[in-house]
């Protein structure tokens, strides 16, 4: 079997989540690209890859490169995509695909045309609880769904001295709280579910306006980086526009109701996806943070439910005994070796793929795109 070969656009924390991840698919990291050609070589070293490109460009198009992973700041990904999409590579694209709903969905209608795998890492669907999450829904265990509720909580920029390219709507886009995890809470829900939120009102908040230019770079590939321990001079501070905190009531396609709190603003929450699906007869809920177990409810009986005995969508991807925590880098790895077993075989590309693809991203991308349009307008927004 021929390994496939991946280039990585980008160097901080998750592309060498995606260089682990494409090492465990069996494939190769033949090269990486960073901001500068020097960043490149040192990011060379540190995700042992094969050489180092001088652009993202020319690893975008370069003929020993089989899979493009772009894994750069947001205003990158849909120039590299294009490029990426036109040299004939297969792309992996972090989210938000593009910083619109409107070019997100060009890049899906170019990548379906091209006939090349294009998929996007909502991993979440990656976890073996959620996917049983999703198989007791869709098998109408919990009856008719009426209520889908939950929050996204993270710490990483609760200071004024944590700073990141995310804050910057030039380089991350207009939107930053909802676009970078509230997008993926979404994503999961309506895949759980089968519900999609068709109508919102959503309220933002940006509870630090001010953060230090000098201050600490969090979220980097190594945490956070050797910088101001404390606040700043106010002269070091830059202005803030994109929200730290999202507040949304929902209303989906088919007749259930739902809430949504998203921030990076919570002390002591690192990552805490939650959700809740309640139905007529059950409900269902999930802790990123603790996800091990779901909690299954009802009315004569609440139970605790174990990665263990699953149904065989969890046990698909469920590698590691029960007992043996899985995490987020198996999801990951779930995730690619789905993508890259349809780089390798054509007919698996057919159909509704088994991975998340542009589509998915670009569904994404409107829901954000209605969540600011609802906030700016104080009012009820359809979903497009």
């Amino acid at each position: 079997m021929t390994t496939i070969r991946a280039g990585i656009a980008g160097a901080g924390m998750v592309a060498a989540v995606h260089a682990d991840a494409i090492r465990r698919a069996g494939g190769a990291v033949v090269g990486v690209a960073a901001s500068t050609p020097e960043r490149s070589k040192a990011a060379t070293q540190r995700l042992n890859a094969g050489r180092a490109f001088a652009t993202a460009e020319e690893l975008a198009t370069a003929d020993d490169v089989d899979v493009v992973h772009v894994c750069t700041p947001n205003a990158l990904h849909g120039p590299l995509v294009r490029a990426a999409l036109a040299a004939g590579k297969h792309v992996v694209c972090e989210k938000p695909l593009s910083l619109g709903g409107a070019d997100s969905d060009e890049l899906t209608a170019l990548a379906e045309r091209s006939g090349l795998v294009a998929a996007v890492p909502l991993v979440y669907r990656y976890h073996p609880m959620t996917v049983e999450a999703r198989a007791r829904v869709r098998a109408g265990e919990l009856g008719a769904v009426r209520l889908i509720h939950g929050h996204y909580l993270q710490d990483w920029l609760a200071r004024p001295e944590d700073n990141n390219w995310r804050v910057d709507p030039a380089v991350g886009g207009a939107s930053r709280a909802f676009a970078d995890i509230g997008s993926h809470w979404c994503d999961l829900v309506e895949w759980v579910s089968g519900h999609r939120i068709s109508e919102l009102i959503a309220a933002t908040q940006t509870v630090l306006p001010q953060r230090s230019a000098a201050g600490r770079e969090t979220f980097t590939a190594g945490g956070p980086a050797s910088g101001a321990d404390g606040a700043a001079d106010a002269a070091d501070d830059v202005a803030v526009t994109t929200e730290d905190a999202v507040q949304v009531l929902f209303r989906t396609d088919r007749g259930a109701t739902g809430a949504l709190v998203v921030s990076q603003v919570s002390p002591g929450r690192k990552n805490r996806l939650w959700f809740e699906i309640d139905g007529a007869d059950r409900s269902v809920s999930f802790d990123g943070e603790d996800p091990e177990s779901l909690l299954f409810g009802g009315r004569d009986r609440t139970e605790i439910l174990r990665r263990d005995a699953l149904s065989p969508a969890a046990a698909r991807i469920n590698a590691v005994p029960a007992g043996h925590p899985w995490g987020y880098r198996d999801c990951f790895a779930a995730f690619t070796a789905d993508v890259y077993a349809a780089v390798a075989d054509p007919d698996l590309r057919a159909g509704t793929p088994a991975y998340p693809a542009f589509a998915d991203a670009a569904r994404t991308a409107h829901i954000t795109d209605a969540v600011l349009t609802s906030a700016a307008h104080r009012s009820w927004i359809e979903v497009s």
